[in-house]
Formats: structure tokens, sequence, C-alpha cells
């Protein structure tokens, strides 16, 4: 589990493929001298296992399922990462809570600079943007933001300085694709209310007004 509160950048430094999965070597570009074989780390937002230590760099695998759904697909060797280690029992959770396990993959649409702010809009798949909701928390390449507003084709959102310092975000351009994780709540609420009758995709949602009152939501 993470916060989205990226620690800092890393780059790409080997990638090994093997049939459909594949191995990157990654070189933070931060102190990270206290990782284990087995820890968890948050790449670009997509939740991998170290499972190989050497001087200034670790190694991860990422399996066809990973690949499927974000785009470590076309990562290449020199491409800069954003990383968070797992949360801590202990930590504050500053951002919202992120699984690492991305949704899918969406594209930047717009980016304008508004004072010393940036602001981003995304296009999405509409199974991604039925979770996103205006103020709501969404991880974008694993980096927790809320959402100033969103439609039936993408949603929008603030960077701060601090965010844009820390993270690649900014680096990217117009078209570059990003992953996206929708807030987990959400689903899990969509999954209880229906009462596992079918899934989303194959049945039109049940959930309105009338049927949140009367599970104690204000609505």
């Amino acid at each position: 589990m993470f916060t989205g509160l990226v620690e800092g950048i890393g780059k790409i430094k080997g990638i090994n493929r093997f049939g459909g999965d594949l191995s990157i070597t990654i070189s933070p570009l931060f102190e990270m001298s206290d990782l284990q074989i087995g820890d968890s780390v948050s790449v670009d937002g997509v939740c991998l296992t170290v499972t190989r230590l050497s001087q200034g760099s670790f190694q991860m695998d990422v399996s066809l399922e990973s690949l499927s759904k974000s785009t470590l697909a076309g990562v290449k060797v020199g491409d800069e990462v954003n990383l968070e280690r797992a949360l801590r029992v202990t930590d504050r959770l500053g951002g919202h809570l992120v699984s690492g396990h991305v949704d899918g993959v969406g594209r930047i649409l717009k980016k304008e600079q508004k004072e010393r702010s940036w602001v981003l809009r995304f296009g999405a798949e509409g199974r991604l943007l039925r979770y996103i909701i205006e103020k709501g928390s969404v991880a974008v390449d694993g980096i927790s933001l809320t959402v100033n507003q969103c439609d039936d084709q993408g949603f929008e959102v603030n960077v701060i300085p601090q965010t844009g310092k820390e993270t690649g975000l900014l680096k990217k351009k117009v078209g570059d694709p990003v992953n996206i994780e929708t807030d987990l709540i959400g689903k899990y609420v969509e999954k209880f209310l229906l009462k596992g009758d079918a899934s989303p995709a194959k049945k039109a949602s049940r959930i309105n007004e009338k049927l949140l009152k009367e599970y104690g939501f204000e609505v």
C-alpha cells in the first residue's frame, strides 16, 4: 500500500525481456540505501517487488498483466520513473490509499501553466472515469492528485510546484500516456451496492439517489 506521495525519481538502467515478461533495473536519484530484497516499490504507480540489489541500483520483475495495464510496456533505458516505497504503519497518510494496482492508461490532453502551478487534463476510458469524481482522489503515475473537475471525456488536476519538482509528470507532453489508478473505495462501494449481481461492464449501474439514501449516504 502507498500514499501517492512520490519520494523521488529513478532512472531505468537496464531492461531484460523474458517472453512476455520483463525485468527492469532502476537507479534511484535519491537515498534508498535501506531497500531490501522483497520490498515493494511503486514505479510510476505500479507496485513491483525488489528481486535483486546492486551498488546504486535495484532490479524488479514486471509481469505480463502489469505490462498490459500500464505504460511500463513501453519503458526504455534512460527513462525516468516516479518512485515510492511502501507505506509503513507509523507513517502519516498525506495523500490517499494507493494500492499500486494500475487500472489502465490515460493520455495527457492539455497542459497549461497557471501562476506557479500547472493544470493538466487527462483523457481515459469510460470504465476508469466512472470512478473519478470532482474533488475526489486519483493516482496518476503513482502521484496522489485531487480532481478539479471531470466529465465523460476526462478529468483535470492541478499540479503544484513541489509535486512538479519531485516527480516526472511535468516533463511529459500532451499526448503522452500515463498510468491511472482510481480510488479503490469507490470500486468497493459499487461492488457492495450491486451485491455482486454482475460486473459493471456487463450491467448498467443500479446506483442512484434513492439507493444511496437507503444505505445511509447523504446526497
